[in-house]
């Protein structure tokens, strides 16, 4: 049997964004171990992202949850955000995580446009970053596996499933969460009923749109 060859450089998205805006989201990603290669811009990461389009190219956006990367040692995921305003990947050692762990993540503003992402951590929550973005007090809502390949260093990467559940959404305006279900304005970039393929990465939905994994499509 021929083996397989590289994956596809660039990045592959497999999750689904809202077509109207919220006031949060949250929920629970899986960790898992992707076979990155050292030394590159390899990376694999299951996050939620709040974001708006300014216009003229520009996105203001934060995300969170966690993320294995080729820069950062390879091999060991981290909990991690990333925001428009500072532009830098944040990670924070002080919450371990390995493959095998759940990770718990709120994003959500107060309605003051300060956008806050939280882990939740030893029986609370806790505070990951507060940003004032340009966005205002709702955003459109993403939920994502990400998988990224170096295009100067072609290679493969494998990435076992990375199970996602308990989304819920917070409405705009105040009120209870509620679960992402297919109530929910939702695009995902395939049409009805199809399932989305990336490079070799596949997503499964269990419950659309609030439990779901994707990773290797031969998994």
């Amino acid at each position: 049997m021929k083996p397989p060859g590289p994956t596809p450089s660039g990045y592959h998205h497999l999750g689904a964004g809202t077509s109207a805006e919220w006031g949060g989201v949250s929920g629970r990603f899986s960790v898992v171990k992707g076979s990155l290669r050292p030394g590159t811009r390899d990376f694999v990461a299951g996050r939620f992202m709040v974001k708006r389009d300014l216009g003229k190219e520009n996105i203001a956006w934060l995300e969170a949850g966690w993320a294995e990367t080729g820069w950062r040692s390879p091999g060991q995921p981290h909990v991690y955000t990333y925001n428009t305003n500072t532009k830098a990947w944040q990670f924070y050692d002080q919450y371990p995580v390995k493959a095998g762990d759940t990770v718990w993540v709120d994003l959500h503003t107060d309605s003051d446009g300060v956008w806050q992402a939280w882990l939740w951590w030893n029986n609370r929550w806790n505070l990951l970053t507060a940003q004032k973005l340009p966005i205002g007090g709702t955003a459109f809502v993403e939920q994502y596996v990400e998988v990224h390949v170096d295009a100067d260093k072609p290679g493969r990467i494998g990435v076992p499933p990375v199970k996602v559940d308990n989304v819920q959404l917070r409405p705009t305006g105040g009120g209870p969460a509620r679960f992402w279900r297919e109530d929910v304005g939702t695009l995902t970039g395939v049409a009805p009923g199809a399932q989305q393929r990336s490079g070799g990465f596949c997503l499964d939905w269990t419950t659309r749109y609030d439990t779901w994994s994707a990773g290797d499509c031969n998994a």
